[in-house]
């Protein structure tokens, strides 16, 4: 056997971490994209006990902190609270946050983040062993783009969920990295080829050229790739999406109206880029967006988030 040689063996680079932002910089969502699943795993149980985050779960691979911007004081405990993030702070646009952590955790708190892709730069300290270490790590300021999609195939050819994918991967970058895909499980209308779902993409953009360029080219490519006359594709740039609940929820249970969709489209500020029948069911998938658990099961109402402390929030 050959002999293993590790140029860093106790550091494993996070793929990426990005922070979202809403609109007066009072709320962030910031996700990690690991590389080591178990030991994300480890700080989403510990992060979630930071004042400052107000929930945290994992999609996949993804571990998201839904958080209230700020300073805060860890109060670090060997195996019982023994890493966090410390501080969100939004600097025009830049978000700098700051972690600490107990020994290894330190180590994810420090070198870990800091050397994840798309990183702007970084401030760290000694980690390891018994050490408390930080780490403050900036990385863009971004929003969220949300594109719905819907009715892409026909009774021959073609999946929505697959199409949209494979386009958001292609467009994947670091001005618009690609965060999340959900299948949203429509009211099984007649019209429906198959399984009647819809599918929402989401996106964290760092400015509004980021966010032109890539609506402009994602519409492109579902028109050129599309089979189907009736397909429906909308966008919206916006943190919650909760103005669609109630909508989204009737069109899990019920049948809707093309004209009860372009209404509550204008009154939600989503805009329409293809007006196909499958607009209906585009528009609906908006706020599943990184909820792909919640989404497939039907009849599932979407629930907004929570904006205070929750006691148990893994």
């Amino acid at each position: 056997m050959e002999e293993v040689i590790l140029d860093d063996p106790y550091t494993v680079p996070y793929r990426g971490i990005y922070a979202i932002c809403d609109a007066a910089n009072e709320y962030a969502e910031i996700i990690e994209h690991s590389n080591c699943y178990s030991g994300a795993c480890w700080s989403l149980y510990h992060y979630a006990k930071a004042p400052l985050v107000l929930k945290a779960r994992s999609t996949g691979n993804m571990i998201r902190y839904f958080m209230k911007t700020g300073i805060s004081n860890l109060e670090l405990k060997p195996s019982i609270a023994a890493a966090g993030i410390e501080s969100v702070v939004v600097k025009g646009d830049e978000v700098e946050i700051t972690y600490a952590g107990l020994g290894g955790g330190g180590v994810g708190a420090t070198r870990c983040r800091a050397f994840a892709d798309g990183i702007l730069r970084y401030k760290i300290s000694e980690s390891g062993g018994e050490k408390c270490a930080r780490g403050t790590i900036a990385v863009p300021r971004r929003e969220r783009v949300l594109i719905g999609i819907d009715d892409t195939d026909s009774k021959d050819v073609g999946a929505t969920w697959t199409l949209t994918h494979n386009i958001a991967k292609k467009l994947d970058c670091h001005e618009a990295v690609y965060l999340s895909h959900s299948l949203v499980q429509l009211f099984p209308v007649p019209e429906k080829t198959q399984n009647c779902m819809s599918t929402v993409l989401e996106f964290g953009c760092v400015n509004d050229k980021a966010k032109s360029r890539l609506i402009d080219t994602f519409k492109k490519a579902i028109k050129k790739y599309t089979a189907s006359p009736q397909t429906g594709l909308v966008v919206l740039s916006d943190f919650y999406a909760k103005g669609l609940y109630q909508y989204s929820n009737r069109c899990r249970t019920e049948r809707i109206s093309k004209e009860e969709a372009m209404q509550c489209a204008r009154e939600n500020g989503v805009e329409v880029l293809l007006d196909g029948n499958g607009v209906i069911g585009a528009l609906a998938s908006l706020p599943w967006f990184g909820r792909p658990d919640e989404s497939i099961i039907p009849g599932t109402e979407i629930e907004p988030l929570t904006i205070e402390k929750l006691k148990n929030s893994v």
